[in-house]
C-alpha cells in the first residue's frame, strides 16, 4: 500500500482541525503509522513461518496457527487506520465542495454574487456536523477495533507456548510462537496509543459541543438585551 500518498491527503486535516484535532494527528502519524511501518511489519513477517508444533503431522501446524491467528496483527492494524483517519478525508472533501460552489457562483453571477461561505473552512452548518460525526465516527473504529483485538487476543497478549488439539493433530500439541515479548510489547504499545486516540477524539468533540453552547447562549443572550 502507497502509505506516502495516504500520508500527503490528510495533511491537508491540520488546517480544518482544532488543537485536539492536531495533536491527534501527530499521533496517528508518529506513534502509528511510523511504527508500524518501520517496525511492526518486520516483527510479525514471521508469525507463520517459525510457528512450530512438535508434531509432524501434515497440515497440523497450519490448523493451528489459524485457530490462534484468526487475523494477523498486521492486517487488523492496517485497516484499523484506513478507516480511522478515511472521516478525515470527507473533512477536506465538504470544504473543497464549499470552495468550488463559491467559484462557480462568483464566475457566474461576477463580483456581484452573494457570498455564502465567507469562509469555507469555518467549521458552521453542515461542516461543523461532517467534522463532530467523524470525530465520534473515528473513536467508534478505535473502540470496535480495541474489542476485536481483546476478542482475539486475551488481554492483548500472546503467551509464549499455546496447546492444540485440532483435527489432524494426532494428540495434544505444544506449539511454540515466534518472539512472543516482541510481540507482546507492540501490541500494547499500539493499544495504548490508540486509548489515547480515543480519549482525543472524544475530548475535541466535547470542545466543539460546548463551545457551540457557549455561542448560541451568547447569540441568545443579546438578542434578549436588544
Amino acid at each position: 500500500m502507497n502509505w506516502e500518498v495516504f500520508e500527503g491527503l490528510l495533511s491537508g486535516v491540520n488546517k480544518y482541525s482544532t488543537a485536539f484535532g492536531r495533536v491527534w494527528l501527530s499521533l496517528v502519524f508518529i506513534f502509528r503509522l511510523l511504527v508500524y511501518l518501520v517496525a511492526a511489519e518486520r516483527v510479525w513477517s514471521d508469525d507463520h513461518k517459525d510457528f512450530d508444533c512438535n508434531t509432524r503431522q501434515p497440515g497440523c501446524t497450519n490448523v493451528c496457527f489459524d485457530h490462534f491467528f484468526p487475523v494477523s496483527h498486521i492486517r487488523l492494524w492496517a485497516l484499523q487506520l484506513i478507516l480511522v483517519t478515511c472521516p478525515s478525508l470527507l473533512v477536506i472533501m465538504h470544504v473543497a465542495y464549499r470552495e468550488a460552489r463559491e467559484q462557480r457562483l462568483r464566475e457566474t453571477k461576477g463580483d456581484n454574487y452573494r457570498c455564502i461561505y465567507p469562509n469555507p473552512s469555518k467549521k458552521r452548518g453542515g461542516l461543523w456536523w461532517t467534522y463532530l460525526l467523524s470525530l465520534i465516527f473515528k473513536a467508534g473504529v478505535d473502540v470496535v477495533f480495541l474489542y476485536i483485538f481483546f476478542r482475539f487476543y486475551r488481554n492483548y497478549t500472546l503467551p509464549r507456548v499455546v496447546k492444540c488439539e485440532l483435527l489432524p493433530c494426532p494428540n495434544v500439541v505444544d506449539c511454540f510462537i515466534s518472539r512472543p515479548t516482541e510481540k507482546n510489547i507492540f501490541t500494547l504499545f499500539m493499544v495504548v496509543t490508540t486509548c489515547i486516540c480515543v480519549v482525543l477524539n472524544l475530548i475535541e468533540a466535547t470542545y466543539l459541543i460546548g463551545k457551540r453552547c457557549h455561542e448560541c447562549l451568547q447569540a441568545g443572550g443579546g438578542d434578549s438585551r436588544r
